[in-house]
């Protein structure tokens, strides 16, 4: 909720209070033309580190690695674009920030710290040389079947289907508190 509260109401009221000081300052034209200024020195920006950024990602995946730092220094761009894109000085500072490179790479590298890879497989196949695959397969049904498959299966090189199945032998919940 303070997130909330902080994005969408005291973050306009800063950036009101700042155009309004600035446009006291230095005029209301010469604070419009700034704004202005801005926005097109910021997309020129975005244009130039975001193309840098996608040549890298693209030479990471032809080299066979995940390109994890660049989709982050990507989404990073995206949001300093986003925040050159909305009038104010505030956010256009946050946005500049966010394309420079030195501060992008930091931010993408904290980013990239604070990520966790979870999830967990309930299934699994494989092949085993020769057959039918279930991606040669079309994915809707039939008669006998009309959602399709089911589950995942590939066939041997006799024609019969190979299912995959395993138990999960980690401790559920229930056989902890039943230990208890």
């Amino acid at each position: 909720m303070s997130v909330f509260l902080f994005l969408f109401i005291i973050m306009p009221i800063a950036e009101m209070a700042v155009l309004i000081k600035v446009g006291g300052i230095i005029g209301v034209l010469n604070t419009v033309g700034l704004v202005l200024l801005t926005a097109v020195i910021g997309a020129w920006l975005l244009r130039q580190q975001g193309l840098a950024t996608l040549l890298k990602a693209n030479q990471r995946l032809n080299s066979g690695e995940l390109p994890a730092k660049e989709v982050a220094e990507g989404l990073i761009l995206a949001v300093g674009g986003a925040l050159l894109l909305t009038p104010g000085f505030i956010t256009d500072t946050i946005g500049f920030l966010c394309l420079l490179p030195g501060t992008r790479h930091w931010l993408a590298a904290q980013a990239l710290k604070r990520m966790v890879v979870s999830g967990q497989s309930r299934g699994f196949y494989f092949r085993s040389g020769g057959g039918q695959g279930p991606f040669d397969q079309p994915p809707f049904g039939n008669r006998e079947n009309p959602f399709g498959r089911q589950r995942p299966f590939d066939r041997d090189s006799n024609g019969d289907i190979i299912e995959g199945e395993y138990q999960d032998e980690t401790e559920s919940d229930r056989d902890r508190i039943e230990k208890k």
